[in-house]
């Protein structure tokens, strides 16, 4: 077992004891909570890391992290709690978590429950105590790791360095086909408000006359779905392999490819309607969206070292040299090299020179690597909502 580190420079942590293994050897000791995962039944998962100070609950229900142990920088997490309204799906998809504090006496108006509570309801299994600098230099200096995390009594590390071992590579993992909805539905409802949380929405009267958008659902985060609504749109969301003449079977007049998790470069069956249906309808993407339309534009995708994950990520938006402070999610990246000559590389990562966004005026399609319906304060990223309104009812005019 190589370098074991135990929780040395995190506050006090109680529970039983548990490790977190990566496989490369390294192991991490911390304390267990929420649920307790023992030898039997482990977490697995690719380990990363969130810069992001707030928002974890929406980044635990956010299927884009299935397949993956979170660990956040920000030290205290837990302290505003959690509820039934800030979440993206339907369940927790984050495999695991790590954290050097984790509150559970949350003090904010909205909460109903604490995070200890709500990791444990999940049945998603805690590390804390553990000194996640540590965690995050190892992550950037030798990249994301595949990793097993357990606790309790008998947890032998190196055998979960083995089983890390044994897990592969986040390369070739198709995870879209586990969190992709089953069945076509639609989607009515609007933004969350103070006044109303998430209970606001569209009659079907009212939706009948706006543009219809068919979503197509790799793991889709519910807030993209409100902002499309909010913008002006009837939103039907289909599953992941929908082919082109299904979708058009339902007379859209633009189409959203949507985030997700995994590798992009095993969606074929994404890949191939998507290219199918470039300049006969309009087309957005965002994240796993992007990397979707981005290979039917001819491109390709490679792995990052450890990724964009965080809250306030710098993008240059190529056309008019705005600056945008943006939330990112994305292990993948696409490759400039490749791209039909239709296509032009629409905003760039000022951190890595990577391409955060790719537009084909004449396909009538775009799409941006970050999340503009996540809001790291600033909402500067807003206007593609907009943008993609605008593009809909152009073509339709």
């Amino acid at each position: 077992m190589k370098n074991e580190r135990p929780h040395t420079g995190a506050p006090e942590a109680r529970g039983e004891i548990g490790y977190l293994a990566f496989a490369d050897g390294t192991v991490f000791r911390g304390r267990c909570f929420g649920a307790l995962r023992g030898s039997g039944d482990p977490v697995t998962g690719e380990s990363v890391f969130n810069t992001s100070m707030y928002g974890y609950q929406e980044i635990l229900t956010d299927p884009s992290y299935a397949g993956q142990i979170m660990c956040f920088t920000y030290p205290h997490i837990g302290n505003v709690g959690c509820n039934e309204e800030d979440v993206e799906s339907s369940r927790v998809f984050t495999e695991g978590l790590v954290v050097r504090a984790a509150h559970r006496t949350p003090s904010n108006f909205r909460s109903t429950i604490s995070l200890q509570s709500y990791l444990a309801r999940n049945n998603i299994m805690g590390l804390e105590g553990v000194d996640t600098r540590v965690v995050v230099s190892h992550l950037r200096d030798h990249g994301a790791q595949m990793s097993v995390m357990a606790g309790g009594e008998g947890i032998k590390p190196d055998e979960l360095v083995d089983r890390a071992k044994s897990l592969g590579s986040m390369e070739g993992k198709d995870y879209v086909k586990h969190v992709a909805c089953k069945e076509t539905y639609t989607w009515d409802h609007l933004s969350w408000s103070l006044a109303h949380g998430n209970s606001r929405k569209l009659s079907q009267e009212q939706l009948v006359s706006r543009p219809h958008v068919v979503a197509v659902d790799c793991g889709v985060k519910m807030n993209i779905l409100r902002l499309l609504v909010d913008v002006g749109f009837r939103v039907t969301v289909v599953p992941a392999g929908t082919t082109a003449d299904e979708i058009m079977a339902l007379r859209p007049d633009g189409v959203f490819l949507s985030n997700g998790p995994g590798d992009p470069a095993t969606l074929g069956y994404v890949v191939k309607p998507a290219k199918e249906l470039l300049g006969k309808v309009p087309m957005f993407g965002i994240c796993l969206g992007h990397q979707i339309l981005g290979q039917a534009f001819g491109g390709s995708t490679y792995k990052l070292k450890f990724g964009h994950r965080g809250g306030n990520h710098p993008v240059r938006d190529e056309t008019t040299g705005k600056v945008e402070i943006t939330v990112q999610n994305h292990g993948f990246a696409v490759k400039k090299e490749g791209l039909s000559s239709k296509v032009k590389v629409s905003h760039i990562n000022l951190n890595d020179d990577t391409v955060e966004g790719l537009e084909s005026k004449e396909l009538k399609a775009f799409s941006v690597q970050y999340h503009p319906e996540a809001s790291p304060g600033p909402h500067d990223s807003r206007y593609l909502f907009k943008r993609f309104f605008d593009l809909v009812v152009g073509a339709g005019a």
